[in-house]
């Protein structure tokens, strides 16, 4: 037991030596070695749909909430909403889904994009929260692990894409507002 209480301590000393602490949230290879270590054990889990479905849902809840939101800010009126998962008929998984009742021209370019309102999310975190944490490893790893789940849940499905595409007359618009908006900032 002795031998563990001394293990123990020395790993608290190591993880919390400022030195220590400095180097590892400033190295960059060892944050993206983090990333994907992570990653890795979440693709481990997908050959089971259930462990799959529970190691995602975190993320899955936040895109689909992204959906949602902005389904209903501009009328696209969500009627439907679940993060479980099943098998489509192209036989892969779909982790979760909205439906809307109201797609139009003018809501289906934000409302299927949504999720990249995530990216927002992840940098004022960055920016924002990042700073106020006490600089610990476990920290640290767990903000890591929150950013990742940001990010990777930020990106449109092909789902997402294919409900955009649909709509010329909203990607036209879309696409002439984002131009305007980058000339004239």
């Amino acid at each position: 037991m002795d031998f563990l209480n001394l293990m123990y301590q020395r790993w608290v000393a190591f993880s919390t030596d400022p030195e220590v602490l400095a180097t590892f949230f400033n190295n960059r290879f060892l944050l993206i070695l983090l990333v994907i270590v992570l990653i890795r054990i979440k693709y481990t889990t997908y050959s089971s749909m259930w462990a799959s479905a529970l190691v995602n849902i975190p993320g899955t809840i936040l895109h689909e909430m992204m959906h949602y939101i902005v389904g209903l800010v501009l009328n696209a009126r969500p009627c439907n909403f679940t993060i479980f998962p099943r098998k489509s008929p192209d036989g892969y998984y779909v982790m979760g889904s909205v439906g809307f009742r109201n797609v139009t021209f003018y809501n289906a370019v934000p409302s299927a994009m949504a999720p990249l309102l995530l990216l927002v999310i992840g940098f004022y975190l960055n920016r924002y929260y990042l700073p106020l944490i006490r600089p610990t490893m476990l920290n640290y790893v767990l903000y890591v692990l929150l950013q990742t789940i940001i990010i990777e849940n930020a990106m449109p499905s092909g789902a997402d894409f294919r409900v955009a595409g649909m709509y010329l007359k909203g990607i036209l618009f879309y696409g002439f507002l984002l131009v305007a908006l980058l000339i004239f900032m």
